[in-house]
């Protein structure tokens, strides 16, 4: 039943997400060193054994990749449309709606939704974000903003290095490779936790630009996605997680951007926080319309 596979699939995310919650509501810890770490360490390490061994050129300069890039510019024409209606600064709107949470969330429900052979496809999903997300964000918030050091993150540093060796074929051990494994796996349950944990920082008194990003993400979302569907060609698989990368939330790090660049950071935190709890609704939702067609 539709019903019982919809539950296998979120039953997993959500119940991380609730543990990192309790955990923080109960202890407090600080997240900085853990994101660090995922950031710097576990997700580079998941994103070269992924590009190297199974994604590699051809993926993140095909069609799918193709399909990401025009899901995140056109959502970023309707932030800017909807926050001259709503009054907003379309700084403080355009990323939280033009970059959905690929990493904490979207990883993990491709995989459970399609299968571990799902994880390369995901994987090209959540590096065409990221790498328009620290370029686009940079450029938009920072008046006087350097391109070259914001591109110097371990996670582009690694794809660059894994799209390398894959276009040289140069064979790396699989000595090396199974450390790297190891450590990659690491960061998809991790960032689950520590999405659960940020939950504990939600604030009401924003409510209403965090509702208005948490509805106008996945739908604008689910809508291009439909648009761009007929005229790009895609495997069902990629299909389908075009369309669950279309309906995700805000992603976590707009938060820390709007924060470094004081860029409205109370509404933007409403904005993430709200738009990944109403992914309980949204989330289930387009799983009844995406296994029986992709699945």
């Amino acid at each position: 039943m539709i019903a019982i596979r919809i539950l296998e699939i979120t039953f997993p995310i959500f119940a991380i997400v609730l543990a990192g919650l309790l955990y923080a509501r109960q202890f407090h810890p600080d997240m900085t060193l853990p994101n660090r770490l995922n950031m710097d360490i576990f997700i580079p390490c998941l994103l070269f054994s992924v590009i190297y061994e199974r994604a590699g050129v051809s993926g993140l300069f095909g069609n799918l990749a193709l399909a990401v890039t025009l899901v995140i510019l056109l959502s970023g024409v309707i932030a800017i449309i909807s926050a001259r209606i709503f009054n907003l600064e379309a700084k403080t709107l355009g990323p939280p709606i033009m970059f959905g949470n690929a990493g904490n969330l979207g990883l993990p429900l491709v995989v459970l939704s399609f299968g571990e052979s799902a994880l390369p496809t995901a994987v090209i999903c959540f590096v065409v974000c990221n790498f328009f997300h620290i370029t686009i964000v940079n450029l938009w918030l920072k008046e006087h903003g350097n391109l070259f050091k914001a591109l110097l993150t371990p996670m582009i540093i690694t794809v660059i290095v894994a799209l390398i060796l894959s276009i040289l074929e140069v064979e790396v051990p699989n000595t090396v490779l199974e450390p790297v494994r190891m450590l990659g796996n690491i960061c998809v349950s991790l960032m689950l936790f520590a999405l659960g944990a940020r939950l504990i920082d939600m604030k009401l008194s924003e409510w209403k630009p965090g509702m208005l990003a948490a509805l106008l993400a996945p739908i604008s979302g689910v809508l291009i996605v439909l648009m761009l569907l007929p005229f790009i060609e895609l495997t069902r698989l990629e299909q389908g997680a075009l369309f669950l990368f279309g309906v995700l939330p805000p992603a976590i790090l707009n938060y820390m951007f709007a924060e470094h660049y004081d860029q409205e950071p109370a509404k933007v935190a409403a904005m993430v926080l709200f738009g990944n709890a109403f992914s309980i609704v949204s989330i289930p939702l387009a799983l009844v319309y995406v296994l029986p067609r992709f699945g």
